[in-house]
């Protein structure tokens, strides 16, 4: 794939990167290492003070940095701009609070003693150069959340991102040093996949970090576990989103339509899946449709557009085919189902299609285990709460839930029994610094976010004193 932003709502090649070549990675892997030697002997205030002027540039420069987000990848721009302001508060949050989530920890008295040591406490230290292989559809945020929190650990990072949005990595590389970190702290690889795995094996990258797809995800650990090198995965997810019967109808509508169609559909933790309980199926189906019909789509650059253009031709071109199998198979088009026919002349061109309900899924059909990635809803009716988790569980992914029911039991039942790294009740699933961020099964391992996330990328050094 090349490295070009191509603007997804008119199909327009805007420009084309060069990659790197061998030995311009080779410097920058050298300055990393370089940067790492002395910036890890830094103290966090001195971190936070550079991370905070970091989040000065965000602010700053949201609106071009919304701007171009939008022409690479066709979010709607209100959305884009939301997602800058998100990242400056990431980093004043990890500013305030890596000191105390890194602070020396001390055992017991009790278990000091009885080691037959005079102390003892354990201390996390960065580890070094960590690579971040990054997508496209969250191209600030999802790197942010890497990045503040690794460089408030002492770390320093290395940027490999899609190879559609060039322009987005090469404005973070700047934010971060025009912020005032040292030259290597935080550098922007442009190279294709096939570059990775070197960068991975090569001895001074400690540790590395991906969001991707499944297979992106397999392709990296595997190299990182060869290479005996810590590695957290972010992948694929096809989230449930149950609604039972006492559950607030207006309220899980509302959010359903969010959940799904957010960042135009493309998201791990969007919801996917609504299985509804029967008693309110009819009502809820006919109004999320409705709904899901009048979302406004077109370019992402006016103010009222709800909906933009998928990231990528192949993208739709996938999305379509996930649609077409599922009606092959029976299933019903309650809205959507194609590309819109109504757009104005100049964006004929891009990627679109349009706010998709289907019911009538069954195990046959492909959508019913494939990540769908755009903004397609599949509904399921069920009978009763342990047949939700049933089909809520009968996925290889597990990223996250939402489940939509005011029943402590029923609650309690969902935390226990439905296999995700989180359950979001009465409302949706987002992202927030303060709370982990990961999944299970096929949705990767490891955390990002929150004093587990910062911890995944230390040291933990236990520190031993004889009387």
């Amino acid at each position: 794939m090349a490295i070009a932003t191509v603007n997804p709502a008119t199909g327009e090649t805007v420009e084309t990167f060069t990659a790197y070549d061998g030995d311009a990675v080779e410097q920058r892997l050298a300055l990393a290492e370089s940067a790492f030697r002395t910036y890890r002997t830094t103290g966090f205030a001195e971190r936070a003070v550079l991370l905070r002027r970091a989040a000065d540039v965000l602010d700053a420069e949201q609106e071009d940095l919304a701007r171009t987000m939008t022409v690479e990848m066709g979010k709607p721009v209100g959305a884009a701009r939301a997602e800058v302001a998100k990242c400056a508060k990431a980093m004043r949050w990890y500013a305030d609070r890596a000191p105390g989530m890194l602070a020396d920890e001390h055992p017991a008295d009790e278990d000091v003693a009885d080691s037959g040591a005079g102390s003892v406490f354990v201390r996390y230290r960065p580890v070094g150069v960590v690579l971040a292989v990054m997508p496209w559809n969250f191209p600030l945020w999802q790197v942010v959340r890497f990045a503040a929190p690794a460089l408030m650990a002492g770390n320093v990072g290395l940027l490999k991102h899609a190879s559609n949005v060039p322009r987005t990595a090469l404005a973070l590389e700047r934010v971060f040093r025009h912020a005032g970190f040292p030259p290597g702290c935080f550098q922007t690889l442009l190279v294709g996949s096939g570059a990775v795995e070197d960068v991975v094996r090569d001895d001074r990258v400690a540790a590395v970090t991906l969001t991707g797809s499944e297979g992106a995800g397999r392709s990296v650990g595997a190299i990182a576990g060869d290479a005996i090198k810590k590695s957290v995965l972010e992948l694929g997810g096809s989230d449930p989103f149950l609604v039972l019967p006492s559950a607030d109808l207006e309220g899980a509508v509302k959010w359903a339509v969010t959940a799904r169609t957010q960042n135009n559909g493309q998201s791990c933790i969007a919801a996917k899946r609504f299985i509804v309980h029967a008693d309110v199926y009819a009502a809820f189906t006919s109004a999320f449709a409705d709904r899901m019909r009048a979302l406004r789509v077109g370019d992402p650059l006016a103010e009222e557009t709800e909906i933009g253009p998928l990231a990528t031709a192949q993208g739709r071109t996938d999305l379509e085919e996930l649609v077409d199998d599922a009606v092959a198979h029976g299933a019903v088009v309650e809205c959507g189902g194609s590309r819109p026919k109504d757009l104005p002349e100049h964006l004929d061109g891009g990627w679109y299609y349009l706010p998709t309900v289907l019911s009538g899924i069954t195990a046959a059909m492909r959508i019913h285990r494939e990540e769908a990635f755009g903004p397609v809803a599949t509904v399921y009716r069920v009978g009763s709460l342990e047949e939700a988790v049933a089909i809520a569980n009968d996925t290889p992914f597990g990223l996250s839930s939402n489940v939509w029911t005011t029943d402590p039991e029923e609650q309690e039942l969902c935390v226990r029994d439905i296999e995700a790294g989180g359950v979001f009740f009465n409302g949706m699933t987002a992202s927030h610094p303060a709370f982990p961020f990961g999944g299970v099964k096929r949705s990767g391992y490891g955390r990002e976010l929150s004093a587990h996330g910062i911890r995944e990328f230390c040291n933990i050094t236990t520190v031993w004193r004889g009387r």
